[in-house]
């Protein structure tokens, strides 16, 4: 389906975020033939601020991870871009009050962080111009822009609320 801009026909599932300390996780096996093509994770408000820890295609490397971003409309090209093998992927968003952070991994035990820490409070309502009313959501997204209808696999979607005295956001 369409981009994550796109009002119309977009290909995601979301789930509304209920705490400031959550996470949200999943495994994707996607193949993308093109840079058009892209599945994952997103953090979003609405189709004008999010962003989108995702694997996608290179022309020169191969399949990639990429975290991008939109923030009130404008986009923020790759902010990590990390070259990746065929074996499916366990992608990670952890938000802890007004820090977000993503990670990646291959076997579930080795995580590695995406990014850097991101400020979560591009995702409440009072950031940005315009209407705003939403609220905050995790959801897993797939978009073929090309057309070709490239399908992703995700094996499960879990979100769960962290209990911050007991859990560390940065391991969890």
């Amino acid at each position: 389906r369409e981009s994550l801009s796109s009002q119309h026909r977009q290909s995601l599932i979301a789930r509304r975020i209920q705490s400031l300390h959550c996470v949200a996780q999943t495994r994707i096996d996607f193949a993308p033939q093109t840079f058009q093509q892209m599945a994952g994770l997103v953090a979003m408000y609405d189709t004008r601020t999010w962003y989108y820890l995702h694997i996608s295609h290179d022309e020169s490397r191969g399949r990639v991870l990429r975290l991008s971003m939109m923030a009130d409309g404008g986009y923020g090209e790759a902010l990590a871009d990390i070259p990746l093998g065929d074996a499916p992927v366990h992608l990670r968003a952890v938000l802890d009050h007004q820090l977000l952070a993503f990670f990646y991994s291959i076997d579930q035990e080795k995580w590695t962080q995406v990014g850097g820490n991101l400020d979560a409070t591009r995702l409440a309502d009072e950031y940005g111009s315009g209407w705003h009313f939403t609220g905050s959501f995790f959801a897993l997204a797939c978009q073929d822009l090309s057309g070709q209808r490239r399908p992703a696999d995700f094996d499960y979607f879990d979100y769960r609320e962290l209990d911050s005295q007991k859990e560390a956001p940065a391991t969890r």
